[in-house]
């Protein structure tokens, strides 16, 4: 929500379609829309993407142009119009303008050990409902390629949903994440 507000001055602010009545429902409106977006991208099949994403694979540019990103930002429009009851063009420029910017500013602080004010465990952890879990020790430990797919995934967090990283196992890891991946 501090993201949102630090950042939101051109977008929403002094954004003359937004009526400065609304603005502090507009930021509202972003920062749940965030949050949301982000949990529908983990459980509707990007949850690898989201977790590269926190990891810093693809940097602001990874940012920018990932699947997950462009979930977000359509999940942000549609929380603005209905809302503040905006026009989808207005929403549309709002979260273009501020979604992409808070990911990456988001990123960039899960990221940075200086600053413990975001953490890419607790990002995580909220996107996919499971608290508590190193989901950056397991991804960071998993990625031997430099790089974070369906079977680092399931090597790396196997134990934790019970598939104990077989890809052989029907059910545990493999099962649910076979689901967000589209039954790999």
């Amino acid at each position: 929500m501090n993201l949102v507000r630090q950042n939101a001055d051109d977008a929403v602010i002094n954004n003359p379609a937004i009526p400065n009545h609304q603005n502090e429902e507009a930021i509202n409106a972003i920062s749940g829309g965030i949050m949301g977006g982000l949990q529908q991208q983990a459980q509707g099949g990007n949850l690898g993407d989201l977790l590269g994403m926190v990891m810093g694979q693809g940097g602001q540019a990874g940012v920018q142009s990932s699947p997950v990103t462009q979930g977000v930002q359509q999940n942000v429009q549609q929380s603005l119009i209905e809302r503040l009851g905006i026009s989808p063009q207005t929403a549309m420029s709002v979260a273009g303008a501020v979604v992409p910017m808070i990911l990456g500013k988001l990123m960039q602080k899960s990221q940075d050990p200086n600053d413990p004010s975001v953490d890419g465990n607790i990002i995580m952890g909220q996107a996919t409902g499971r608290q508590g879990v190193d989901w950056m020790g397991m991804a960071g430990s998993a990625m031997r390629d430099g790089r974070l797919d369906m079977n680092d995934l399931m090597q790396a967090a196997g134990g934790l949903f019970g598939g104990g990283g077989n890809r052989q196992q029907g059910g545990g890891l493999g099962g649910m994440l076979g689901g967000l991946f589209g039954g790999k």
